[in-house]
């Protein structure tokens, strides 16, 4: 076992969390429109839209968090991936935002409140807009549907083939 292997920095305990209920979080909300899908219960999509806020202000302090934690030191890479590791990290952030985002502008802009678990809603801030609405749509189910799935793969692929392929042991700094 090398050292790299036996002794590997973690990243601090806030961004560990951060990570695993991002990832829960948005399994939770994939299975939400999944289960609207098939079985066609309208509560499934009020909890996607709740689930789907929820995703976006964790992201919002994710974002706040990794501003003011510090990383710990990279892993030995070539300079293309480590780069490729930057803007994927980066683009999954964008597009963790992006995606509710465009979902809550669907909503309002189609004349829809978004009730978030019941506690409250988010009232309709802007004037309905069947255009606009169906924009988002397309850029919420099209577009950025389409982007999550990509980065995600991606992301989980490097982690498997830095654990399992490189051996340099990269998943335990997030456990």
């Amino acid at each position: 076992m090398n050292n790299t292997r036996s002794h590997v920095a973690k990243w601090p305990i806030s961004s560990r969390i951060f990570h695993w209920i991002s990832a829960a979080l948005l399994l939770v909300t994939w299975s939400m429109i999944l289960l609207y899908e098939y079985l066609g219960s309208n509560s499934y999509i009020g909890y996607h839209k709740a689930f789907g806020i929820s995703l976006l202000c964790w992201m919002i302090a994710r974002v706040i968090n990794r501003i003011f934690t510090k990383a710990p030191p990279p892993i030995p890479m070539p300079k293309w991936q480590s780069l490729a590791s930057k803007l994927s990290h980066f683009a999954l952030y964008a597009i963790l935002i992006a995606m509710p985002m465009a979902g809550l502008l669907m909503s309002v802009y189609g004349g829809r409140p978004v009730d978030i678990f019941g506690l409250f809603q988010i009232p309709v801030f802007v004037t309905p807009d069947r255009t606009l609405a169906r924009f988002y749509n397309d850029l919420h189910v099209d577009i950025i549907w389409t982007m999550i799935i990509g980065f995600t793969v991606l992301h989980i692929a490097a982690a498997l083939y830095h654990q399992f392929v490189k051996k340099d042991n990269l998943i335990a700094r997030m456990k």
